[in-house]
């Protein structure tokens, strides 16, 4: 059932006038007015959308049937979060078919019937397998979440940039020796007084956190006169 709010991947259906037409995910038509496609004045409106194309839609309103979709709306995170999920989707519907073969087709109507999509149900089945078991047995369901186990998580990598410099005599000896101290981020000379800084983590929360003590520790170093520190947050 499609909510106020929800983010879905779209199919341009056809264009009318200043009125866009796409499919929805469960084949259901929405609409997408001129206003809701760009920000600003469109001089091209096939720049942005044209019959076949797949987008990412934020639904704005639900009445009846019709349903009032935006484009414009869309941030990065969500486009990027929406494409993850129908990757792990995608992931765990293959993983299926390996292990169970032509009973996967079954079986997966039957997740999506019964619990919704398939990769957060493989999901809750590392907690809790009885429902798995129940699907495709306890010799499959082993099978499946041995597998599961076995996948290397997806590593989060940031990357962001600072200023740093020292008008010490030593300066340049005290900032080498200061970066050279982090040993769990990547730092990058760029330009004068201008380093990046790269972290990975099992998630973006790990990796940002990894950076966010090392802006810290050059912040107190900046505090005691050592230093000259700045970065921008974005």
């Amino acid at each position: 059932m499609v909510e106020v709010g929800d983010i879905l991947l779209c199919v341009v259906d056809k264009i009318s006038g200043p009125v866009v037409f796409v499919k929805l995910p469960d084949n259901k038509e929405g609409s997408i007015v001129l206003s809701e496609i760009a920000p600003g004045r469109i001089r091209n409106l096939r720049d942005y959308v044209f019959p076949g194309k797949n987008i990412v839609c934020k639904v704005l309103r639900v009445n009846g049937e019709r349903i009032d979709l935006s484009l414009r709306r869309v941030t990065p995170k969500e486009i990027k979060d929406l494409r993850d999920s129908l990757s792990a989707e995608k992931s765990s519907i293959s993983l299926l078919k390996s292990v169970l073969g032509e009973k996967s087709k079954e079986v997966i109507e039957k997740i999506s019937k019964d619990f919704g999509e398939v990769y957060p149900f493989l999901e809750e089945s590392k907690a809790d397998k009885k429902a798995l078991e129940s699907l495709v047995g306890k010799e499959n369901a082993s099978k499946i979440l041995e597998i599961i186990q076995m996948q290397k998580k997806k590593t989060a990598v940031i990357k962001k940039s600072f200023n740093l410099s020292s008008d010490a005599p030593d300066g340049i000896v005290i900032i080498k020796d200061l970066l050279s101290s982090f040993k769990n981020v990547e730092i990058k000379y760029l330009a004068a007084g201008k380093y990046s800084i790269i972290s990975e983590g099992e998630d973006k929360k790990v990796a940002d956190n990894k950076i966010r003590l090392v802006f810290e520790a050059l912040l107190e170093k900046s505090k005691k006169g050592l230093v000259e520190f700045s970065f921008k947050e974005k």
